[in-house]
């Protein structure tokens, strides 16, 4: 009898543990896959400080509807507007606003993935030239899911503006500050860098090539449209028309990115999607600057 009883608890166990998986034993699959982002100046200032040719409450509600396709969107001067471009927008997890002018930064970022770890910082430098000083412009870090526990550092920028020595050198100090805050808290991880810097490589008081090599970033406009020739700096600058613009030309709003924490990130499409964000009917800009969009693909390593 005592053997019949050890022989079912044996059968028992067995049949239990054929049902469970065993640690450790599960062979790592690698993992692929694809997604889009945006970057994206608004022009949310108050209307009658906005240089946009289009009426801010409606053409900021037709940015929320248009901007629905991508995966991840960070958006600069989000500002007096904020509520009638999430009234439209359809993203399931979007950073909430840090106010309108002069309280916030007007940074905000809208993912159809998950997002954590949101942070704030102000710039240490700034020059009142372009009013730079009246908002609390500066970055904001986050995580943000590309797949199910797979993960890219995301950081929006808004970086000063304006064309002389005093605006060059805050700006400059704006992305020391930034290479800094990545050395620390994205150490060894994927890294998307996305919005309105202010630069241009052919300006002579610029130093956008320092801050992506300082922290292995690639150009997305550089890599795809210029082959990875990076203009050089005090070359002619490489101006954009009103409308219709080409990819060749440069513009401030910048698509950056690096491998890391174990995945492989390619660029694989830039976009300038000018034709695709103008008012029904006027045809006018739905703000002052161009929608830049790029396309990843990635794999894990």
């Amino acid at each position: 009898m005592p053997q019949i009883k050890r022989l079912l608890t044996l059968a028992a166990a067995t049949s239990l543990a054929a049902t469970l998986p065993l640690l450790g034993t599960t062979p790592a699959q690698a993992q692929d896959g694809s997604f889009s982002a945006l970057t994206y100046n608004i022009a949310g200032l108050p209307e009658f400080l906005s240089s946009a040719p289009t009426p801010r409450k409606s053409a900021t509600n037709e940015i929320g509807r248009r901007i629905a396709g991508f995966d991840i969107v960070n958006v600069q001067e989000d500002f007096n507007y904020h509520a009638y471009l999430y009234e439209t927008d359809v993203h399931a997890h979007r950073t909430p606003t840090s106010g309108g002018v002069p309280f916030g930064s007007g940074l905000n970022s809208l993912h159809h993935q998950p997002y954590q770890a949101l942070d704030r910082v102000t710039w240490d430098d700034c020059w009142i030239n372009q009013a730079d000083c009246l908002t609390p412009k500066g970055f904001t870090f986050h995580r943000a899911q590309i797949a199910p526990d797979t993960w890219v550092d995301v950081y929006n920028l808004h970086a000063d503006a304006g064309d002389d020595s005093l605006d060059e050198a805050a700006r400059r100090g704006n992305l020391e500050q930034l290479t800094a805050y990545i050395s620390e808290h994205s150490a060894g991880n994927a890294v998307l860098v996305m919005g309105d810097t202010n630069t241009r490589y052919t300006t002579e008081g610029d130093r956008i090539s320092d801050f992506a090599a300082a922290n292995g970033l690639t150009d997305a406009w550089v890599e795809l449209v210029r082959g990875g020739d990076e203009p050089d700096r005090g070359s002619p600058a490489l101006g954009c028309p009103s409308s219709n613009p080409p990819a060749e030309c440069e513009v401030v709003d910048k698509v950056l990115y690096r491998d890391g924490g174990g995945i492989d990130l390619s660029a694989t499409s830039y976009r300038n999607l000018d034709a695709d964000f103008r008012e029904d009917g006027s045809g006018l800009m739905l703000s002052d600057h161009f929608p830049i969009a790029v396309d990843f693909s990635w794999a894990s390593n």
